[in-house]
């Protein structure tokens, strides 16, 4: 056998998958805690031990990893215009894998400043302004993370005509600093590919090494990835396809974990009923990070945007506090055993965090009056014809009725001009294997999408 082991360094666990590329089967899992906090090779080790206790005795012949250990790769965007630059850095961003914890518009203030060196970002990318546009901002913003303090590296990418100058700005003021081309050279028109790769081989080459994987970074047959960009890249492929193997089409995905609801979207989102795209027409595969809306970490933070939608239903209100305070005291629960009265509290919140994850994702349309008539405008992307929706993540899984969660990503009348999915077909990654196809993929993209499509059930 050719066994492939794939491991997703969490912040929580650390999960390992072993493949046999020659049958093209998932064959064992495995998962340990991560103990990044003292040796991460402890965890990594404890979990290729689960491994090996299902396999007997192997030798693997390749190793690939990812993490979002340590909090994952914490970015700050900043840019000119919120709906333009400011959104295409945040675009840029997430689809290299990081989580945006903050964007900002316009000039950077002193409070501002203050929440950046609070957040102790990993990267600060800094856009603002279209090529031979306002150079200004950006100048005046590169003075204000100069004088910011945190050990943090800064990607330049926006108007190239103050780009160099920024940089100066910024290694006067002890940064490291990366210039990129612009991620909006002209109005309305994303570049965000260049800024990418910028960020995705910083997280190789400097921040592994900060997160304490250096060690085990040493032991794999591939560089470590960050894991939103592997289940980014599991995604794509799995809309696409590959030579030799047809992809599903479009399509949504939800990684839903303890800290944050990861949303992607495989779709070319153009209007689907006459309207006219307002502002950038958003790519193709897009990523969004919701760090406010998570079944943990962040649960309290999801019942306050609960509440404020009205409640969380006929639950009883201890029962609801009851069980947010356990979560908060043992991110690791799961509503099972001495704690199963609480299954139907929690599959609920995780309809609600699917529900408020896919409004912030998807594309509206708006009814405009003009001279000439009655017009539609849409920003964002529609995505009502998007065939399938995919759910992964433990409060997903592991659910008693996952198919009412994963609903609450479809259109329903009280969505009203919101451009989500209207019939899809929703589909059960019970193996939690996107970030480990992901990593495949970068070896055998063939057999890693035919394992997706093997093993994704569809939920009836």
């Amino acid at each position: 056998m050719s066994i492939y082991i794939l491991t997703d360094f969490g912040s929580t666990y650390t999960k390992m998958m072993a493949v046999d590329v020659d049958k093209g089967e998932i064959i064992a899992f495995s998962k340990s805690f991560t103990t990044i906090e003292t040796d991460v090779t402890e965890g990594y080790n404890n979990a290729l031990a689960g491994i090996k206790s299902q396999l007997g005795d192997f030798v693997p012949a390749v190793f690939l990893a990812c993490s979002s250990a340590a909090g994952g790769l914490k970015i700050v965007s900043s840019g000119l215009v919120p709906d333009l630059t400011a959104k295409a850095s945040r675009l840029a961003a997430a689809s290299a894998g990081g989580k945006v914890v903050k964007t900002y518009s316009y000039e950077l203030t002193e409070f501002e400043m203050e929440e950046i060196t609070a957040i102790n970002p990993d990267i600060v990318l800094l856009s603002g302004g279209i090529d031979g546009g306002n150079k200004k901002v950006l100048l005046q913003n590169a003075e204000t993370i100069a004088k910011t303090e945190g050990d943090f590296f800064v990607i330049v990418a926006g108007n190239r005509s103050g780009a160099m100058e920024a940089r100066k700005i910024l290694e006067g003021g002890g940064k490291r600093v990366i210039v990129c081309e612009n991620v909006m050279p002209t109005f309305g028109k994303l570049n965000i590919d260049p800024t990418k790769v910028a960020i995705r081989d910083l997280f190789i080459e400097n921040i592994v090494s900060a997160k304490g994987l250096d060690k085990v970074a040493g032991m794999m047959d591939m560089e470590i990835i960050p894991t939103p960009l592997a289940v980014y890249e599991a995604c794509e492929l799995l809309s696409k396809g590959c030579e030799g193997e047809k992809g599903l089409g479009e399509l949504m995905a939800y990684d839903l974990g303890g800290a944050t609801c990861d949303v992607y979207s495989m779709a070319d989102g153009l209007p689907k009923s006459g309207a006219f795209i307002s502002g950038i027409q958003e790519p193709f595969a897009k990523r969004t990070v919701e760090g406010d809306i998570g079944m943990r970490y962040s649960l309290h933070a999801l019942y306050d945007l609960i509440c404020e939608e009205g409640g969380l239903g006929d639950f009883d209100q201890g029962d609801v506090a009851d069980w947010l305070d356990i979560c908060k005291s043992n991110p690791d629960v799961l509503p099972q055993g001495e704690y199963s009265k609480y299954a139907q509290i929690d599959s609920s919140f995780a309809g609600w965090a699917i529900r408020l994850s896919a409004a912030r994702h998807v594309g509206y349309v708006e009814r405009i009056f003009t001279p000439s008539g009655e017009v539609f405008s849409q920003e964002g992307k529609d995505l009502t014809r998007v065939e399938y929706i995919i759910g992964s993540g433990g409060a997903v899984i592991n659910a008693p009725d996952p198919k009412m969660i994963l609903q609450e990503a479809s259109y329903s009348p009280r969505d009203l001009n919101a451009l989500k999915p209207q019939n899809p077909k929703i589909l059960l990654d019970k193996e939690n294997a996107l970030a480990a196809m992901g990593l495949l993929a970068r070896r055998h993209p063939d057999i890693a999408l035919r394992i997706m499509k093997n093993s994704f059930t569809e939920i009836e």
